[in-house]
């Protein structure tokens, strides 16, 4: 049975190694490439692959939303988060939206192709590079007053293309909603986050991985 994967990675070198090591698999096949979140859900609805290798620094929609979205509309589908982080945070936030593995940027060469031929077992897969402490703290704690929480799903994608620098008209086009509604969006942040001006903002979407300094 072949095995049909999506790879989104916004960094072109990265995503082209990941599809010359899977090729070398037999019974893999890479289906397709997205540059940056949102690409990467409407590629996946679109062509439903079994694993999506998910970079959580994808911009317009960060990695774990965007795997929460795919989970939704394609439910048989596993992803993998690739991260820079290794902390028990962002290990968390990726389970919780769906995700069934998790493998730290620096490893993945070394264990993609076993993580995904886990997760399409219906497994799940943790970087070797995780101490037991992390994967202890996330299959058995919730982290305590998680500050994204706070935020449904849609205020976390307006604070994200707040955070890399696009208008309130942009953001509106992108999703779909009227300038007001994305004013009201970002009223409704400031409030309960407690921070009330944008470089807040700006700099709390940085601290939490939302998005990143590139």
């Amino acid at each position: 049975m072949t095995i049909r994967i999506l790879i989104a990675d916004d960094h072109s070198i990265v995503a082209e190694g990941l599809r010359h090591l899977l090729a070398t698999q037999h019974e893999m096949e890479v289906i397709g490439l997205a540059e940056n979140g949102r690409d990467a859900v409407r590629t996946a609805t679109d062509s439903v692959p079994d694993v999506v290798l998910m970079d959580h620094a994808m911009p317009l929609l960060n990695g774990t939303e965007a795997a929460r979205l795919i989970r939704e509309r394609c439910p048989n589908s596993r992803v993998i988060m690739l991260s820079m982080y290794s902390d028990a945070i962002h290990v968390f936030r990726a389970l919780q939206a769906g995700a069934t593995g998790y493998l730290i940027k620096r490893s993945v060469s070394k264990e993609v192709v076993e993580a995904v031929r886990v997760v399409h077992r219906g497994g799940r897969y943790l970087s070797k590079q995780l101490a037991d402490a992390v994967i202890d703290h996330v299959v058995h704690h919730t982290p305590a007053d998680d500050p994204l929480e706070r935020l449904s799903s849609r205020e976390r994608q307006v604070l994200q293309l707040l955070a890399e620098g696009h208008g309130v008209n942009d953001i509106a086009a992108t999703l779909s909603l009227s300038p007001k509604t994305v004013e009201t969006y970002r009223a409704r942040m400031m409030d309960k986050l407690g921070i009330h001006e944008l470089v807040g903002l700006v700099r709390f979407a940085i601290q939490q991985g939302i998005t990143s300094l590139e």
